[in-house]
């Protein structure tokens, strides 16, 4: 009964993709489109740079943007502000998708747990997390980031603390609904065991909301990365980065406000291509949302 459900279960799920649609879809397009030259770029910057991003030339300083040999324009030290650019794709993808990613795996997992186990595991999990909740993110981080000194690893540890509690508390309102369910009954009725229930039963009715989450809150660790690197908590001089270049031209706003506006662009386009995804995502895996749309 229960692998019959699971299998009817699976099939709907197939059928409530629509593949046809896929690149049809504008949000999904543009966001893959964006984040597709961001990672070309990381990935090539070693060839397609056209300065060393560590090289000063002081002579060269503030150079505004369209400059010869210098396409955005130099830094206070004369960098080149393209070729930081580039090099900083690297650290910005890096500290956006992989505390996302271990914070995602972490949660999860504690939160199906939590959902799954009820009782008081559920409710000493969740007076944990409603204690951090009691924090707002960012001064959360900040403290975290502090106490262990600047540096990329205990930003990136900053980061996934921030965000676990998000990701254990969405896993363990949709466990709480889905262990519910006739066919989780009837699985534990024909006597299979707790771990395959929740891995096999419960764990695969989760993944399309925590994808959509996980998408989002991806862009939103744009933004922290930054501000963390901006107050000088990130990776530290002279490291490309774009939070970090932010922080450097905000003393030059009115005479040269281009090296601070644009690594800011920068990082708002990097965190519109997961904003955009998610949203994609969500309209391609909520069947509610495919049905208002029909």
């Amino acid at each position: 009964m229960s692998e019959a459900a699971t299998a009817a279960g699976g099939e709907g799920t197939k059928r409530s993709f629509d593949f046809g649609r896929l690149f049809r879809n504008g949000t999904l397009v543009t966001g893959l489109g964006i984040l597709a030259v961001m990672v070309v770029v990381a990935v090539f910057a070693d060839v397609i740079a056209p300065h060393d991003p560590f090289r000063a030339n002081p002579i060269a300083r503030y150079l505004p943007p369209l400059s010869p040999g210098y396409f955005l324009g130099t830094d206070e030290l004369g960098r080149d502000i393209l070729s930081r650019l580039m090099y900083g794709a690297r650290l910005a993808l890096l500290v956006a998708v992989v505390p996302t990613v271990i914070a995602l795996v972490i949660g999860g997992a504690v939160g199906l747990f939590a959902g799954y186990a009820g009782g008081v595991w559920d409710s000493i999990v969740m007076r944990i997390f409603d204690v951090m909740f009691a924090f707002p993110g960012i001064l959360l981080a900040l403290g975290i980031s502090a106490a262990l000194g600047p540096g990329l690893s205990s930003m990136i540890i900053a980061m996934i603390v921030v965000t676990i509690p998000a990701f254990g508390r969405i896993v363990r309102g949709v466990v709480l609904g889905v262990k519910e369910e006739l066919y989780v009954e009837a699985a534990t009725a024909l006597g299979y065991g707790h771990l395959r229930i929740a891995l096999r039963h419960v764990l695969p009715n989760v993944l399309a909301p925590v994808l959509v989450y996980g998408t989002l809150q991806t862009g939103r660790n744009v933004i922290l990365a930054a501000s963390l690197s901006f107050l000088g908590l990130g990776p530290q001089p002279p490291t490309p980065d774009w939070g970090q270049m932010l922080g450097g031209g905000r003393m030059a706003l009115a005479t040269a406000a281009h090296v601070a506006t644009i690594p800011g662009l920068a990082i708002a386009l990097l965190a519109i291509s997961f904003n955009l995804l998610g949203d994609a995502a969500r309209d391609l895996l909520d069947p509610r949302m495919k049905r208002d749309r029909d």
